[in-house]
């Protein structure tokens, strides 16, 4: 089964059982994370190869999605970020599933994300200050996790 036949109307859906609801929520938080790699990359005016392909490469990595999976919840998650106008629904999915830690690991991967193409536009910069404050995670936290990715990609 594919991950768009198990998303399906994620946001809109009831669970008809416990165990499905458990499924259909881990589901949606790795939506609403994708959707939120969508937004940082495409919050300079372009959509890049480079941003595409590493978000596709934290999916699978780091989501541990297969490949297939992972270009789905990708497009997916394009849709979701194209017809949003705010951010505040998938900060919100992520905040209420996710522990400090955990909160702290989606801010690495958008950090990643960022840095894909080598640079970090200011409007990047400002999306990311947002994200972080939704999250509620430091300024602090967040310029550590972006150090901390900008030295592992050999950017400082």
């Amino acid at each position: 089964m594919s991950i768009l036949t198990k998303l399906g109307s994620i946001f809109g859906e009831n669970a008809s059982s416990e165990s499905h609801g458990r499924t259909k929520r881990v589901d949606a938080e790795k939506l609403a994370a994708a959707a939120l790699m969508v937004e940082v990359a495409v919050q300079d005016g372009d959509f890049e190869v480079v941003e595409r392909n590493a978000i596709e490469h934290i999916l699978i990595k780091k989501l541990e999605l297969s490949k297939e999976d992972a270009h789905e919840l990708l497009a997916l998650a394009e849709d979701r970020q194209s017809q949003s106008i705010q951010i505040l629904s998938f900060t919100k999915e992520i905040k209420n599933h996710f522990d400090e830690k955990g909160r702290a690991y989606i801010m690495q991967m958008l950090w990643e994300v960022v840095f894909a193409d080598g640079n970090e536009d200011d409007y990047e910069s400002n999306l990311m200050r947002r994200i972080a404050g939704l999250l509620y995670i430091s300024d602090k936290e967040s310029g550590e996790i972006r150090k901390n990715v900008m030295r592992d990609k050999n950017l400082s």
